[in-house]
C-alpha cells in the first residue's frame, strides 16, 4: 500500500486551431491508494472527502473486466480531486491498476464533462511511450467527438507528469494538455497550507472551465451540438 499524498499541480492547456488559445493554472490533487484512504483530523475532513475506496474499486474493476483485463486484486492508485464542503468536479481522474506483483496492468482515465456525463478510457501501460485511444466522449462544446487521444501517464513517484494530446482524424494535432507537479506527504500541516493557498478549489475548477469556454465563444468558435452518449 501507498500512504495518501498530495500533488501541487500546474495544469496547461493549448489549442492551436482554429484559433490559438492557451492557459495555465495552479491547483492540487490527491494521490491515494484505494485501500488506504486519508486519515485526517476532524477539522480537515470537510475539506478533503473522497468516495469510499471499495465502491470506487468495484467500478474500476468492472471497467477492466469489460475490457478483458483481470484486475488480479492488486492495489489501485488514484489521482483525483476531493470534495471540499460537499462539492467536487473532476475533469479527469486517473487510476493506475497494479497486479499482486506490483506491475501496472492498466491505466484508466475517467473523464467527466460539465453535463454530468462520464466515460472511462482504458489504456495499456508504458512508461516510455504514448498510448493511443479513440475519442468517444463529448467534453468540450468546441471539439467534435472524433480523432484520437495520445496519453502519457507514468506512475507518479516524487513527481507527477501527465500529458494528453488530441489529434484530428487526419492526424493533425490541435489540442494538448498536461498536468505536472511535486508529490508531497498528505499530513495535516501540508494539507492546511494547500487549502489556504487554494481556497474552495473545486468551485474554482468549474468556474475556470466556464470562463475559458466564454473566451473561446467570444472569439467566434461555434458551439457544437451535444451528442447522445451512454457510458
Amino acid at each position: 500500500m501507498t500512504a495518501p499524498r498530495l500533488v501541487r499541480t500546474v495544469i496547461r492547456h493549448t489549442r492551436t486551431e482554429p484559433v490559438r488559445h492557451r492557459f495555465t493554472y495552479r491547483s492540487y490533487s490527491w494521490l491515494v491508494d484505494l485501500d488506504e484512504p486519508p486519515r485526517l483530523p476532524w477539522y480537515l475532513r470537510p475539506f478533503a472527502r473522497l468516495d469510499d475506496g471499495r465502491d470506487v474499486r468495484a467500478v474500476v474493476e468492472r471497467c477492466l473486466a469489460d475490457n478483458g483485463i483481470d484486475a488480479d486484486g492488486g492495489h489501485v492508485l488514484m489521482l483525483t480531486n476531493a470534495r471540499v464542503l460537499g462539492y467536487v468536479f473532476n475533469p479527469l481522474t486517473v487510476y493506475w491498476c497494479h497486479d499482486h506483483a506490483g506491475a501496472v496492468r492498466a491505466v484508466v482515465a475517467e473523464v467527466h464533462n460539465t453535463y454530468g456525463g462520464v466515460h472511462r478510457y482504458v489504456v495499456e501501460p508504458d512508461a516510455r511511450t504514448e498510448s493511443t485511444v479513440a475519442k468517444r466522449f463529448h467534453v468540450s462544446p468546441f471539439n467534435p467527438v472524433a480523432g484520437r487521444y495520445r496519453l502519457r501517464a507514468p506512475v507518479p513517484t516524487d513527481r507527477l507528469r501527465l500529458a494528453i494530446v488530441l489529434d484530428r482524424p487526419d492526424g493533425r494535432t490541435f489540442f494538448a494538455a498536461s498536468m505536472s507537479g511535486r508529490v508531497l506527504p498528505a499530513d495535516p500541516h501540508t494539507l492546511l497550507r494547500v487549502l489556504l493557498t487554494h481556497p474552495l478549489e473545486t468551485w474554482r475548477v468549474t468556474a475556470r472551465i466556464r470562463w475559458q469556454g466564454l473566451r473561446l465563444w467570444a472569439r467566434g468558435l461555434p458551439v457544437l451540438p451535444r451528442p447522445q452518449h451512454i457510458s
